[in-house]
């Protein structure tokens, strides 16, 4: 009798140790899958704040990243991001670019984005623009990227040629426009995107108007820049057009004003002197025969549409009206000119405006 409960008392010892190892292990696993949850699914960034960007270098690494989400007060977290990074191998895959962390975004979310590479874009506007110096920096305030390594590589014809480009003409396929450019774009990639986006601008149908008038995507950048660059009127961007088509097929210098202030690089003169149309520059359309050898702007798309429908007329010449309306005068005969432009003078010599 006594064995018999002896034998029932270590049956019952051993289904207990069974029950109180499987409690265990069920505590360990629920314990485990708790954490395991909250280091994948719980928020972790922005938690209870607005969305905000996440800028991340190039050549940055992970002590970098962790301190930028820190810094920035965008992680809430650090440890659990810790572990799930190690285990997904983010740490040894960093992505330069800028990242939008949204409200209340998880580990595990937030960690796919950052390895993924996927940036948000920036809103990049190219407008009003003159010189290369000017591109550079307005892109570089916007980018990472430096705006000497910027200036460098549209400065750079081995690279330009490539694309029949060169350092006078690559600022024609910056078509007048806002892009959605990538953060940490590096700047060959940015003239491949700009050369992809001007090749779309140019349709067949543009392309044709362009043979039309003698000319090509270029050289109608070149002309639309001077366009531009002559009068604020969409409603007389075609009749200037047309003025200079007329003297570019009669053989004779532009004489456009705007070339002169280029190449003085002088954006302030308000009146052209018979000294400045001395300056020895191949973009003083005075002194040299045809088009400039690059835009003296980025021009506007109405002002490369007005070249490409260019007013057909008689007019060789056209001065700014004396009421200063920002309107001209066209005229057919340089006698005309001669009386409309003194007109003109005067107004500015009584104005006291001499330079």
């Amino acid at each position: 009798m006594a064995k018999k409960e002896s034998t029932k008392s270590k049956k019952n010892s051993k289904t207990n140790l069974k029950a109180g190892i499987l409690i265990f292990l069920s505590v360990i696993a629920s314990t485990f899958s708790f954490y395991a949850y909250q280091v994948l699914f719980t928020a972790n960034f922005n938690v209870d704040k607005e969305a905000k960007y996440l800028y991340i270098p190039i050549q940055a690494n992970f002590g970098q990243v962790l301190d930028s989400l820190d810094l920035n007060k965008i992680i809430n977290e650090k440890s659990s991001f810790l572990f799930l990074s190690k285990l997904m191998n983010y740490r040894e895959r960093i992505k330069p670019g800028r990242y939008l962390i949204e409200k209340n975004m998880n580990n595990l979310n937030t960690i796919r984005l950052l390895r993924s590479g996927a940036q948000t874009p920036v809103r990049v506007a190219i407008q009003n623009i003159r010189t290369k110096e000017d591109l550079a920096k307005k892109i570089a305030e916007k980018l990472e990227v430096n705006e000497n390594e910027i200036l460098k590589t549209l400065s750079d014809n081995d690279f330009l040629s490539k694309f029949d480009l060169n350092e006078n003409t690559v600022i024609s396929i910056f078509i007048a426009n806002s892009y959605d450019l990538y953060w940490s774009v590096k700047p060959e990639s940015l003239v491949k995107r700009m050369l992809d986006e001007s090749n779309k601008f140019w349709t067949a149908e543009r392309k044709e108007k362009a043979k039309n008038a003698g000319l090509n995507p270029v050289k109608v950048i070149i002309l639309a820049s001077i366009v531009e660059s002559e009068t604020n009127l969409n409603s007389e961007k075609p009749r200037v057009a047309g003025v200079y088509i007329n003297r570019l097929n009669a053989n004779q210098l532009l004489q456009a004003d705007p070339t002169v202030k280029f190449a003085l690089k002088d954006f302030a003169i308000k009146r052209i002197l018979f000294g400045h149309l001395t300056t020895d520059s191949p973009y003083n359309t005075y002194k040299y025969k045809g088009l400039p050898p690059g835009p003296i702007c980025i021009p506007s798309i109405s002002s490369v549409e007005a070249v490409l429908n260019f007013e057909k007329h008689k007019y060789y010449f056209f001065c700014a009206n004396p009421d200063l309306s920002g309107n001209h005068d066209f005229t057919e005969t340089f006698q005309e000119h001669v009386n409309k432009a003194q007109k003109f003078r005067t107004k500015m010599d009584n104005l006291k405006i001499l330079k």
